[in-house]
């Protein structure tokens, strides 16, 4: 079991209580066939809602999804919506025919090396794809919306990341102007999610090694997807709009010890039965994550396990021109251009051109 590897104990949540608010109401979830959205549609489905109304592009994630509610919750109200959060249209349809009450946005790109390498991507679905959601969200006078972030927004190395931490300014613009209670969830690495290291290091074991490890001091914040579900539900019903929530997670884990723990706990030696290999940082890794800034840190509380802050305002004009110009740069596949905005507008961010091979 994932809570097996966690390092500590896993939160227990009232989702009962937690969740209450969304009984009756109409919930809609992007990004609803990924192992997130999945979840949160059979937590929220618990919660008696009016509707459930799952958005996403991927039919057979989708399919898969239905088949478990169907068979848990027999005769639970729902709609399937297949669509891509960057179609306007296509959202604008669903969110005008549905007028859901809360709106769960899970659905982005998260592979770090794949987004260094397809940085329009990253713009038009991260980012964009948020900006179209959050917009018809308002149009439709949704009550709540919370999207869902990564501790790799934190100081952003990486395209992935800094594309979330655009989505999380975004979504701050939105609060200031609008009834619309916009908040934003932080989450560390899921385990045992779809794409994520366990299913890979199951894997590498189940073939007889190596085990592929990036770095031997690489951490990593984890929780598992209970945690993380239990954390979106707990903050839609908390919020007051424009705050960051973040789980307690504990200490960061070493990857090298979970890849040995998991090697023992399947049964074989590290290092004698099955290999560990180091593969190096790939483009946009950092040796250890962040939940918060410094400024963040200043102004974030406890409530129970978590933390909450409110991040600071930005120059709303010049950073909605230059959100227009990345996505105008990201539909020209303009990837140099890309690059050299996302740096100006979060100066953490070092593209890796030399991997990708450009010139700054």
């Amino acid at each position: 079991k994932p809570e097996d590897l966690l390092g500590r104990k896993s939160i227990d949540v009232d989702i009962e209580k937690a969740g209450r608010y969304l009984t009756g109401k109409r919930v809609l979830i992007t990004g609803a066939g990924g192992s997130i959205g999945k979840e949160l549609a059979r937590q929220a489905a618990g919660l008696n809602p009016e509707m459930l109304i799952l958005f996403g592009r991927g039919e057979n994630s989708l399919y898969e999804a239905n088949l478990e509610l169907e068979r848990d919750y027999f005769g639970l109200n729902k709609f399937l919506a297949i669509g891509d959060i960057r179609d306007r249209a296509r959202v604008s349809q669903v969110f005008q025919e549905f007028k859901p009450y809360i709106v769960f946005h899970a659905a982005a790109h998260k592979h770090v090396p794949l987004m260094e390498t397809s940085p329009e991507e990253a713009v038009k679905n991260n980012i964009m794809g948020t900006r179209i959601v959050a917009e018809e969200s308002i149009s439709s006078k949704v009550e709540k919306f919370v999207m869902i972030s990564t501790d790799k927004a934190v100081n952003p190395t990486s395209v992935m990341g800094v594309s979330k931490k655009i989505a999380e300014l975004l979504v701050q613009e939105y609060v200031r102007r609008n009834d619309t209670k916009f908040s934003t969830v932080r989450f560390g690495n899921v385990l045992g999610s779809r794409g994520s290291v366990i299913p890979l290091f199951v894997q590498q074991i189940a073939n007889g090694g190596p085990v592929t490890v990036t770095h031997p001091e690489v951490k990593r914040y984890f929780m598992t997807v209970d945690e993380a579900c239990h954390l979106v539900i707990e903050a839609g019903g908390i919020t007051k709009g424009g705050e960051i929530f973040i789980l307690d997670m504990g200490e960061p884990m070493s990857i090298d010890r979970l890849a040995r723990n998991l090697i023992t706990l399947s049964g074989y030696e590290p290092d004698v039965d099955i290999k560990i290999v180091y593969s190096g940082l790939r483009p946009g890794e950092k040796l250890h994550e962040e939940l918060m800034t410094k400024e963040e840190l200043v102004t974030a509380s406890k409530y129970q396990y978590l933390w909450v802050t409110v991040p600071e305002k930005q120059n709303n004009n010049s950073f909605k021109k230059a959100v227009e110009q990345l996505e105008d740069f990201a539909k020209k596949g303009d990837k140099k251009g890309i690059f050299n905005l996302l740096n100006g507008l979060i100066p953490t961010f070092r593209p890796s051109y030399i991997e990708n091979g450009f010139d700054k």
